[in-house]
């Protein structure tokens, strides 16, 4: 039976070492199909998830990893990538989605309007963000932005250093709907930092433009595994009622 959103959450425990027990290969499919099902920035999803079940790649990914437990324990490993280079290719899809969902001869007034507006921010808006030249273009619209910020607001992350925060923050989201979803059926996970980035593209064949979010453990925990009781900063701490 499957844990609730809740008992997942207090369930799930970055895990460092594992049992030598397989886990389903579909199941966890499924759960990185929960992961994109995450909230993305302007719906673009620019992620992969590499589900790394082959032995010998996973011996290498563990390597990449400077042979940490929970990458050389592992049963399976994820790789959750971002994919910042192929915003062009998603906003082409989501305007391709536009059209077919507004397919119809009848549009009301307010559907035609949505489906401007919407297609407008895919054809215009955001080529204006995404598009950049070694920075120089970014830095050059942040600059602009910044002034007229000074008399309304306005969105001011347009840096290409802005653009890979938007793309890892929205990664980051899927890895978590992965984590939770796998703790929801029992399964263990540890996301790693710790890890030869390079080295983690070159094994999976990954092209230049993409970037390593993180590498996911995943497997059945050995109670030796789990390094001590959780500890959390007490939460009137982090809590702020405004």
């Amino acid at each position: 039976m499957e844990k609730t959103v809740t008992e997942a959450i207090k369930y799930r425990r970055s895990t460092r070492v594992y049992k030598k027990i397989d886990i389903d290969t579909e199941q966890v499919k499924q759960c990185l199909y929960n992961a994109s099902l995450a909230p993305t920035s302007s719906n673009l999803q620019l992620w992969e998830f590499y589900h790394v079940t082959n032995k010998k790649t996973l011996k290498q990914i563990a390597e990449a990893c400077f042979n940490q437990s929970a990458a050389k324990t592992a049963n399976q490993i994820v790789v959750v990538v971002t994919r910042k280079d192929l915003w062009k290719q998603r906003a082409k899809a989501n305007i391709q989605f536009l059209n077919s969902v507004y397919n119809k001869p009848d549009l009301s007034d307010k559907d035609l309007k949505r489906k401007k507006m919407a297609t407008n921010y895919y054809k215009k808006l955001i080529p204006t963000i995404y598009t950049d030249f070694l920075g120089i273009l970014g830095f050059t619209k942040y600059i602009i932005f910044q002034i007229v910020g000074i008399f309304k607001p306005i969105y001011r992350q347009t840096r290409l250093s802005d653009m890979r925060i938007v793309a890892h923050k929205s990664a980051g989201l899927a890895a978590q709907n992965f984590m939770i979803s796998m703790a929801a059926v029992g399964y263990d996970t540890c996301p790693m930092e710790g890890s030869d980035t390079l080295r983690v593209k070159k094994i999976l064949n990954l092209p230049s433009g993409s970037e390593i979010n993180m590498v996911i453990g995943c497997g059945i925990r050995e109670e030796s595994g789990i390094y001590g009781p959780r500890f959390r900063i007490p939460f009137e701490e982090v809590y702020k009622e405004v």
